[in-house]
């Protein structure tokens, strides 16, 4: 009986520990590195986008924001880049497994753009500010859109291109664009602002045309190689359940996450899929991959306990105060004495609204495995 006993807790444990190692060659499939993305030869990354992908724009718009303060990046850099989080971000992870620097913000000055540019600014918004106006939506971050940051692009391509056609086109050959993550702000925006999901889905044609729209813009620069990346299940982040918490059960789904705004996610990805699909019949010399940032987020929940997290604090941040998710909009990460976790790694949120560098880490890895054979770098 005893000696049955030992067989199975011994069968059992081998069984967990074989099910991890599988686990962790599934979310690390290359190495430490992801040594593979090497073989594409990228010589450098141009990203624009938003928050998720902000390396320091924001701050120097902005030097009182809350992001230009510890602990934000306090886990990798010791001190705040105006990354939101508390290392590193998906397009770090993209350029360290490409052998590349990490990609300097436009907005630094004197610094080196020899490996690309990161145009990303914190609270950007897909639409302009005045387009945003006619459906009565405001952006209270920043003044900045996707419509800037391509002029941006155009000022950076100006001093490094003799002509915009052919000397471009040879000097981005080898470079991997990223449109995006964009227009999660346009709706954000307009969600806290009062309006409904539905009304909020009416929008998202046009967010996703300015998308495709701006995609145009630099495959027409040159670019071979663009990511485009859909949204995340934005209701499984804590500044949701937060803001839109309900004792109706029926609202949230088996990880407790609202299923409607998971759904206007779903929407808008859809769109963004179908018009990637028809960007690439016009362009079949160019690489266009779309970037699963939703099932990459949701992976990362399925497996949490397996990957480390504590099961107990998946909706809650490690940075905040207050209520059952540890977020409290009005004392926000980065405010004086705000609390932090003592482990962030535990954890899916850093700060109620962005995700913790091993989440951030984990989920590229992921992309990168999906996207790698698309590049078709072997025939570089």
């Amino acid at each position: 009986m005893v000696v049955g006993m030992i067989s199975s807790t011994v069968s059992n444990f081998f069984s967990s520990s074989l099910l991890l190692l599988l686990l962790l060659l599934v979310v690390f499939p290359f190495g430490s590195n992801s040594e593979d993305l090497k073989a594409c030869k990228l010589d450098s990354i141009f990203q624009f986008g938003d928050s998720l992908a902000d390396t320091g724009n924001l701050i120097r718009e902005n030097p009182s924001t809350p992001f230009a303060h510890l602990p934000y990046g306090q886990t990798f850099f010791n001190k705040p880049t105006g990354r939101c989080s508390n290392g590193l971000l998906m397009v770090d992870y993209f350029a360290l497994a490409a052998g590349l620097p990490l990609v300097n913000p436009y907005l630094q000055k004197k610094a080196s753009f020899v490996h690309g540019v990161n145009f990303a600014v914190a609270g950007s918004t897909a639409l302009p500010l005045d387009v945003l106006a006619q459906n009565n939506v405001t952006s209270p971050v920043t003044n900045t859109s996707l419509t800037k940051q391509l002029d941006w692009m155009h000022s950076y391509l100006r001093t490094i291109c003799s002509n915009k056609r052919d000397d471009c086109t040879m000097k981005l050959k080898h470079a991997l664009f990223f449109m995006g993550e964009i227009g999660g702000n346009d709706y954000n925006y307009a969600l806290f602002e009062g309006k409904t999901v539905s009304e909020v889905k009416n929008m998202v044609p046009r967010v996703v045309q300015t998308i495709m729209g701006a995609t145009k813009r630099v495959i027409d620069y040159g670019a071979t190689r663009v990511i485009i990346p859909g949204h995340f299940s934005m209701g499984c982040l804590p500044i949701y359940l937060t803001g839109f918490q309900t004792n109706d059960s029926t609202a949230y789904d088996k990880f407790h996450c609202l299923k409607d705004f998971n759904g206007l996610a779903s929407y808008h990805n859809n769109k963004l899929k179908q018009a990637i699909k028809l960007l690439r019949k016009e362009n079949p010399n160019v690489i266009i991959a779309y970037g699963d940032y939703y099932n990459a987020l949701f992976w990362v929940f399925q497996h949490a306990s397996l990957l480390g997290f504590d099961e107990t604090r998946l909706q809650k941040s490690c940075c905040g105060t207050g209520g059952d998710y540890n977020f409290n909009v009005m004392q926000i990460c980065g405010l004086p004495r705000v609390p932090v976790c003592s482990n962030p790694d535990k954890h899916i949120s850093w700060d109620g609204i962005h995700l913790t560098q091993k989440t951030y880490q984990i989920m590229a890895h992921r992309l990168i495995r999906d996207i790698l054979p698309k590049f078709r770098c072997g025939s570089n």
